[in-house]
């Protein structure tokens, strides 16, 4: 197709994505700055460009058709390659960003390493934002990443998705989590124990990806009982005492919570693999300076962990004098 017969210029495709957002010719006028017979008139292009109605009138609102769905992602995309485009290339200077850092991270990391993470933005880029975005089976993170919706995404999967970016942050021991007064807290856990035992099992993060342990057991042709099934990790530590329960976690969480609940950890009867926590990005965001700037902060705070130990106390001067020297 040549320039000349081009049909779309930037302007439908930023109607188009605020119509999506906002499944209202109104609220998409005002959010644009535009009159609203202006937007009408670009959403009838549209229409007539791509040969459907892409938004539909449902009682009050405007609802997108399946058409509309697919191609959605794909204009976010080229808009944010276009916005890239475009965008000055001015030095990115923490002390004076106001830029919104957004992570994506399961709760499988002990606090502390977000709690570093939190104290050294605050000394460091105090006009900055975090966002913190929990991941679930219900979120498509890889889409986040494309879309500019996420910066970063924090994964222990054993098979990280090979079109993304990843760097280590830090590498960790599996352990059992037991109660203090358990059967096996002043002994050690035998295979048998451990595949009668009942467990605490958290849901996956991911439809796509099984968990270290699970894709272990599953390549071993073990069974383990999942007698309570959680929400989310932070929650099983919590429901350990006073009960039989097994719950099977990384050293360094396992670490955090048994300082603060009468906990034992024991070591596992299986050998399980090591688990590998990364960072994930989309190549989009390579050549960034703010974002190359994030994932440094995000490397430099790992190591401050100590993944056969737990968690040291927060040293931030310790995090600043290693970036210094990256």
């Amino acid at each position: 197709m040549t320039r000349a017969s081009d049909p779309f210029d930037t302007y439908l495709l930023r109607v188009f994505s605020m119509l999506m957002d906002e499944r209202s010719v109104s609220r998409a006028a005002a959010r644009l700055d535009q009159s609203q017979p202006a937007v009408s008139a670009a959403l009838k292009r549209l229409r007539d460009i791509l040969g459907d109605p892409l938004l539909v009138k449902d009682k009050q609102r405007m609802v997108p058709t399946e058409r509309a769905l697919q191609l959605e992602a794909s204009v976010r995309i080229v808009l944010g390659g276009i916005d890239s485009l475009l965008a000055p290339t001015a030095e990115f200077d923490p002390a004076t960003t106001k830029l919104v850092f957004r992570v994506g991270t399961p709760d499988y990391l002990a606090p502390p390493l977000m709690a570093n993470l939190v104290s050294y933005l605050r000394l460091t880029a105090p006009r900055a934002r975090l966002v913190l975005q929990p991941l679930g089976n219900d979120y498509d993170y890889e889409a986040a990443l494309a879309n500019g919706e996420l910066d970063v995404v924090i994964g222990n999967w054993p098979q990280p998705p090979e079109h993304l970016r990843m760097t280590i942050l830090l590498e960790d021991e599996v352990v059992c989590l037991v109660c203090r007064d358990h059967p096996c807290a002043g002994s050690h856990l035998t295979v048998a124990d451990y595949l009668n035992g009942a467990h605490i099992v958290p849901l996956t993060y991911s439809v796509m990806q099984r968990g270290v342990v699970e894709s272990h057991m599953a390549a071993l042709r073990l069974h383990r009982e999942a007698t309570v099934t959680v929400p989310y990790f932070s929650m099983a530590p919590s429901l350990l005492p006073g009960t039989d329960l097994i719950f099977t976690t990384s050293r360094h969480f396992a670490e955090h919570h048994a300082r603060a609940l009468p906990l034992a950890i024991l070591k596992p009867p299986i050998d399980f693999p090591v688990m590998r926590f990364y960072q994930l990005w989309h190549n989009r965001c390579q050549q960034s300076q703010s974002h190359a700037w994030l994932r440094s902060v995000l490397s430099a705070v790992a190591r401050t962990a100590d993944a056969t130990q737990g968690f040291r106390a927060a040293r931030i001067s310790s995090v600043k004098t290693d970036l210094l020297h990256k």
